[in-house]
């Protein structure tokens, strides 16, 4: 098997299966397409399918012209029929892994993903999942469930493993293509052929681990720093405004030390596919051995508390001008989870939307990448545009999303006041009615 494979990827011949395509699976599909490599995507959701085979782009980090003319040289298409599952030699599973209403590890998707590969699952065939989610899902809960519906053994009929996808919305320089990629596969014959084959696709290095286990805790490790020092700022922040202190000034003066020190900044909370997350799948995985991620869950709570923190200096702010956030009109500017893209998975600002409409304000948005969106069953559309007298309009203007195509000096000058979250107004020297977090 391993030497029909290795011989496969380098004819070229190999016939790819994406399921799941989303932020993290059109960009695969359509590097694999790029690269030569015959691709089909599979998803439940027909509109995302009629879409691609349409050759209409919904996802940023996919050039519009690339999936156009992959799907019109017949390299690239896309089906709700799992059917065609039979016809892959590898398979990438690209599916959600959210959490659920208590918090747990929502991992349906990949266990439905699974179940409906492993009906027309055939031998010599690379399954991996890119999924992120808890230490050991792959050989718990993916391998048997693709043997037991396939009647093919892990190792000897199909090779299975783990690579976590490394996708971040919006970045300029780090796409799918370039970004390197962490393979774990069950068995070193699975490792080696599986890199192999991303190999063939990725200018990013392939770095091969023992197992899939240790790139599932890779990438529980990356998001989980990222969560836990974002949480150590967060709290420094919510000292520094006791103080006085402008923590802003403090991180800039901090970086310019070269070494042993890496800048991160607050913010109204943590939004995205990832870094939210990541934390409460270990944290789970972990009690199964007896242990409590203290420190990690420490750094939780501090992030899920900064939507209603930034809500109580609103309400402070609102204060020193004898208003109430009570019928106060607030415009929050943002509501993606990052500066510059079209995604408010998890964003923060949403629930500082959802706290300040419980406490009884007047609350409108305007995101320049987001015209609506949809939260709790509800469809929330944002303003069209922002001029002089829509802000002269509102009591407070609270920055949430740190987008670069928003006038922010026009804000500054007719805004009564404004509550910079995110920092942007860095460079106004008129500070009057500006407060930072």
């Amino acid at each position: 098997m391993k030497e029909l494979l290795l011989k496969k990827i380098g004819e070229k011949s190999i016939k790819v299966g994406v399921v799941g395509l989303g932020y993290v699976g059109l960009p695969l599909a359509v590097e694999k397409a790029k690269a030569g490599f015959v691709t089909v995507g599979f998803d439940i959701q027909k509109e995302k399918v009629d879409m691609v085979n349409r050759g209409h782009n919904y996802i940023g980090d996919v050039v519009d012209s690339d999936l156009d003319d992959l799907v019109k040289k017949g390299m690239l298409s896309a089906t709700t029929d799992f059917g065609f599952v039979g016809e892959m030699d590898f398979i990438a599973i690209c599916v959600p892994t959210p959490l659920d209403a208590h918090q747990q590890p929502d991992i349906s998707y990949v266990k439905t993903s699974a179940e409906s590969i492993s009906k027309y699952l055939k031998k010599n065939t690379m399954v991996v999942l890119e999924s992120t989610t808890y230490p050991g899902t792959t050989q718990e809960l993916v391998k048997p469930i693709l043997e037991e519906g396939s009647k093919l053994k892990c190792g000897e009929d199909f090779y299975l493993g783990f690579s976590p996808e490394r996708v971040d919305p919006g970045n300029l320089i780090y796409k799918t293509k370039n970004t390197p990629k962490v393979v774990g596969g069950v068995g070193k014959d699975a490792t080696l052929v599986i890199a192999a084959m991303y190999r063939a696709v990725l200018e990013g290095d392939v770095y091969e681990v023992s197992s899939p286990a240790v790139a599932e805790m890779e990438k529980i490790l990356e998001n989980t720093y990222r969560n836990v020092n974002i949480g150590l700022v967060n709290e420094m922040a919510v000292l520094c405004n006791r103080m006085g202190i402008n923590l802003w000034e403090v991180v800039d003066a901090a970086r310019t030390k070269p070494y042993g020190f890496q800048a991160f900044y607050p913010g109204p909370g943590l939004g995205g596919h990832c870094i939210p997350l990541d934390p409460y799948y270990l944290s789970w995985k972990a009690r199964e051995y007896g242990f409590h991620t203290s420190m990690i869950e420490s750094s939780m709570m501090i992030n899920d508390r900064m939507p209603e923190y930034c809500v109580e200096r609103a309400g402070k702010i609102l204060n020193r001008f004898k208003k109430a956030l009570n019928g106060s009109k607030i415009l929050i500017l943002g509501v993606a989870y990052k500066q510059d893209i079209d995604d408010y998975r998890e964003s923060p600002a949403i629930r500082v939307i959802e706290i300040l409409e419980r406490e009884g304000a007047k609350v409108s948005y305007y995101d320049p990448w987001i015209a609506e969106y949809k939260s709790c069953g509800k469809t929330m559309r944002g303003l069209k545009e922002i001029d002089p007298e829509i802000i002269r309009g509102y009591d407070l203007i609270m920055v949430t999303a740190a987008h670069s195509n928003v006038d922010y000096g026009m804000v500054q000058e007719n805004a009564r006041f404004i509550f910079d979250t995110k920092n942007v107004m860095k460079g106004i020297l008129k500070r009057e009615n500006i407060e930072v977090l």
